[in-house]
This record gives C-alpha cells, sequence and structure tokens, in this order.
C-alpha cells in the first residue's frame, strides 16, 4: 500500500485533538482554538528539542571525545537547532498576543487548574540543560502533586530526569579532561612575572596582565578573578556573592572554559568554543522566552493568581531572575584581556592546537 500524506502525519490524531471546553456550551470562545493550537505547539517543539539534547549527552557521556571526529560537529549542530527552535518559539509569542484580555477571560475559569506550570517537557528541558532544584525559584513549590501541581507519571518522570546526570554536569567533566595544561606542554614557556599566585606558569602572567587592566573602580574583580578560577576566598565575601560568581562549573572547569575563549582561533578550540557559545545562547534565549510570557501574563491577568494556582506574574517574574543555568560561562566575559595582550603559547601546545598533529 502507497504511503499518503495524512496518514504518514497522522493528520486525524493532530488535527483532532483540538477540543475547546468553551465549545461544548452555549458560549463558545473563539480564540480559546488558538490558545490550544499554540500550546500543542510549544509541545511539539519541546519533543523536538528533547530529541536533541539526548543525542548532546550521549556524545557528552562518553569517556574520551575525539576533537578530529564528527561528534562536536554534530553536538554543535544540534545545540544550534535548538537555538533556532527557541528563536520561533519566542516569536510564537506574538500570535497569542493577538488574544486580547477580553478573549481570554470567556475561557479562563474553564482551565483551572491546569496550567503552563504543568507542562512536564519544559520541566524535563530545564532539568536536562542542568537546572538543579535547589536553583530554582519557590524550589519547594516544584515538587508537588496537588491541584495545579502534578500528576503521578509526571512527577516520577522529572524527578528521575533530575536525579540523573545533566549537560551542565557532562559539560563540566568535559572541560576539566581538557589536557593542555600539563606540564609537558609548558616546559619552554618563560613566565614573565614574578608571582607565583597559582600552581600554573600561564595563569601567574595572566592573572597579573588581567590585574593590570583592571580601573581603580575595577580592583575589586582581582577578588572575584581569584574565586573563580582558583577558589580562593576574599575576607569580604560572603556566601550569596559567591554563588553568583559561580555555581554550576568547577574553578578547573572554568579556566578550561576561558583558555578555550581566549584561544578560540586554534582549529581544536574553534568548535568546542561554538558549542559553549551557543549554550550560553540557549540559555539566553529561554530567559527571553519567561520574559515575554512574564509581559504577556500581566498584560492578560494583571497581578491575579494564575489558574495553576501560582502567585501569576510574581511567580514568573522570581523564576526569570533565576533560572539560568550557564550563567558562570556567560560571565566569564568578565575575566578576559585584550587580543594583543595574551601569553604567547609555547611551541609544544601550539603543535597540539592544530589538526595536522603527526
Amino acid at each position: 500500500m502507497n504511503m499518503y500524506y495524512s496518514n504518514y502525519l497522522q493528520l486525524d490524531k493532530i488535527l483532532g485533538s483540538q477540543q475547546p471546553e468553551s465549545f461544548k456550551s452555549e458560549h463558545p470562545a473563539h480564540d480559546e482554538m488558538l490558545f490550544i493550537i499554540i500550546h500543542q505547539s510549544y509541545e511539539l517543539w519541546f519533543k523536538q528539542i528533547l530529541f536533541e539534547l539526548d543525542y548532546v549527552l550521549k556524545v557528552f557521556n562518553k569517556e574520551k571525545i575525539n576533537d578530529n571526529s564528527e561528534d562536536l560537529n554534530l553536538v554543535l549542530h544540534r545545540l544550534n537547532r535548538i537555538i533556532k527552535i527557541f528563536e520561533l518559539l519566542n516569536q510564537q509569542v506574538s500570535i497569542l498576543e493577538t488574544m486580547t484580555p477580553l478573549d481570554f477571560l470567556e475561557f479562563r475559569n474553564l482551565l483551572t487548574p491546569a496550567s503552563g506550570f504543568q507542562s512536564a517537557q519544559f520541566r524535563l528541558i530545564e532539568a536536562t540543560l542542568g537546572l538543579e532544584m535547589q536553583n530554582r525559584h519557590q524550589q519547594d513549590y516544584y515538587k508537588r502533586m496537588n491541584e495545579g501541581g502534578f500528576n503521578q507519571n509526571d512527577f516520577d518522570t522529572i524527578t528521575q530526569k533530575e536525579n540523573s546526570q545533566n549537560l551542565a554536569h557532562l559539560i563540566n567533566s568535559w572541560l576539566e579532561r581538557i589536557p593542555f595544561f600539563e606540564n609537558e606542554f609548558w616546559k619552554n614557556y618563560h613566565q614573565f612575572t614574578k608571582s607565583n599566585f597559582t600552581q600554573h606558569v600561564f595563569w601567574n602572567d595572566y592573572r597579573q596582565i588581567y590585574k593590570d587592566g583592571l580601573t581603580e573602580r575595577e580592583a575589586n574583580k582581582l577578588a572575584d578573578f581569584d574565586y573563580v578560577f582558583f577558589n580562593k576566598i576574599s575576607e569580604n565575601a560572603n556566601e550569596e556573592q559567591l554563588k553568583n560568581l559561580r555555581s554550576n562549573f568547577s574553578a578547573a572547569a572554568l579556566r578550561a572554559a576561558l583558555f578555550i575563549m581566549l584561544y578560540r582561533d586554534f582549529p581544536v578550540f574553534q568548535t568546542s568554543y561554538q558549542i559553549l557559545n551557543a549554550l550560553i545562547e540557549i540559555d539566553h534565549l529561554m530567559s527571553n522566552w519567561r520574559h515575554k510570557h512574564l509581559i504577556m501574563v500581566r498584560r492578560m491577568i494583571g497581578m491575579r493568581v494564575g489558574t495553576g494556582n501560582t502567585s501569576g506574574a510574581g511567580y514568573l517574574e522570581g523564576a526569570l531572575n533565576k533560572h539560568y543555568v550557564y550563567r558562570d560561562l556567560a560571565g566569564l566575559s568578565t575575566y578576559l584581556i585584550e587580543r594583543k595582550n595574551l601569553p604567547k603559547l609555547p611551541g609544544e601546545l601550539i603543535k597540539h592546537l592544530s589538526f595536522n598533529i603527526e
């Protein structure tokens, strides 16, 4: 039997799955159809994002990743696809905004206690990327199965994902394994500063260059540098400040990430740099999506309680400010120096940063 377009796509199931609650009454709300289609579209794209992330996790779960293989290039391709999807999701909000607050009010009460909070797939995306429970806004609110919470199946699925290794963990391990700080690559490097602050000649020089480039008003950034990359805690630092400086990544991983950003023009680092940049971009796009959602909710319901018994806009604002996964990587731009001042790498290392290794 020949394949037929609608059978292949199972359009009967897809196009028959819009069942507006208000259409069952004498007063059907026209915009409920739009509301359903928009959110079903979100969930289809969430499924694709999870599919792409699953591939990325498989690559970074390997004990060794060959930079000369297709692995990292395919990871970058998958991450760039996720970026394009999130860009589309951000644009899709503008279609939903063609619905006015009065249009929404015609069917809003019929949704209670369902809400976007119950999107298990979005929670799985956050957990897969590396958003952990202790870093969530109002974390106690997430682990519930009462009215407005999750059903047992979704709760168990999300909990299992939260207890497994996430992408942030795997990226941290991958960065820590980068071998280019081993002594064999630096035996002919001539340190030009007298500092012995760190255990490595390169970082002694880099720290001094960074310090010399700070303005008087930026002097405190040296203490931040010492904590972020070497776990040296200033006497004046408090726990909240330290968490804002570094939360999901180790000092060793962030040293490697900064090194990649500094010397990204070397062939071995080009794809790695783009992967780090893609993760930062995904984080930003998810933040943009949350912000658009917040603005839309404020427009639609003002300061009323959400249908899922959240505080509505207040809850969304808290999540927007706190739910970053790759803040540590994005913050590395704080510690860059001018390209002209970069320490010159030793010849032994330069050979290993190119693809023509004999």
